[in-house]
């Protein structure tokens, strides 16, 4: 491993094993189309099955690899209109120029933020700024060695001459298995996770997650993943308080994909307390 991963994507496998592929408590459809020129169309709906409520957003990329600029712009159905604007690899090798900005029309409301990110052997950093909050500046830093991984992040509110944010992370990271142990929330979170890849076809995890401020409790998830085959996936999940999460994903035919989820609390199986959900991608 040369580079290591970004700040937020320590532990990433055993989050990913956890909670992705679990469509529960809405209904979404995504659908992602792609032109010859490298401009790719998505529109994403969601729809919440407790309320009935329905968002979606439409979403255009445009990539130009060649010169490492990609710039999106969005729009959704609250009325937030979006941009970023991307450059990689532009200026110098491992650095990335980011500046993205949303507005929403009527309120007024502005948000803006600048960053930067360079990456390089042994080390990955971030750094941006905030410009309407604040203006806040957040950076956060990983270095590594043989698997071994150590980062900070934190948050500071200029106006308010304060630290508003500051975690902390470490981790082991190789092929078959990885660990991480997490301090967030101005160290006031404590969680631990692996991931194991077990073989080919079968994947396990699990995490374990404390809060200093409420009571000794630790919560305890744990879940596995076994493939089918080429096509299709099922994942499982249950933690110390009861609750199952079950998971199929299915890939129908080139380009459509079926995921199919349900979060159910097995100490009160006779209530009407379960969730279910559903997923599906369409790409062309």
């Amino acid at each position: 491993m040369a580079i290591p991963p970004a700040f937020s994507d320590i532990g990433k496998t055993a989050k990913d094993l956890l909670e992705k592929d679990f469509p529960i408590g809405s209904a979404k459809l995504e659908v992602n189309t792609l032109t010859s020129n490298g401009i790719k169309f998505t529109v994403l709906g969601t729809k919440d099955n407790k309320t009935g409520a329905i968002a979606s957003e439409l979403k255009t990329k445009y990539t130009d690899k060649l010169r490492g600029v990609t710039f999106t712009e969005s729009w959704t159905t609250s009325n937030v209109l979006g941009a970023q604007l991307e450059l990689d690899n532009t200026l110098a090798k491992g650095l990335k120029l980011d500046f993205n900005a949303s507005l929403l029309p009527a309120k007024g409301t502005k948000n803006a933020k600048a960053g930067v990110e360079y990456k390089q052997d042994y080390i990955f950093t971030r750094s941006s700024v905030d410009l309407f909050k604040g203006p806040t500046l957040h950076g956060d830093a990983v270095v590594g060695q043989n698997g071994f991984l150590a980062g900070g992040e934190a948050a500071y509110d200029v106006s308010d001459a304060r630290v508003t944010k500051y975690n902390l992370a470490f981790g082991y990271l190789n092929r078959e298995y990885a660990v991480a142990l997490h301090a967030t929330n101005a160290l006031s979170t404590f969680a631990a996770s692996y991931y194991h890849r077990v073989n080919k076809d079968v994947e396990a995890g699990a995490r374990a997650t404390w809060i200093k401020s409420a009571d000794n409790n630790v919560r305890v998830e744990v879940g596995s993943k076994y493939i089918l085959d080429n096509d299709a996936f099922l994942k499982a999940k249950i933690d110390n308080a009861g609750l199952l999460g079950l998971g199929y994903t299915q890939l129908l035919r080139k380009g459509i994909k079926l995921s199919l989820g349900g979060l159910f609390d097995t100490t009160r199986l006779h209530e009407n307390v379960h969730k279910v959900g559903l997923a599906l991608t369409l790409e062309a």
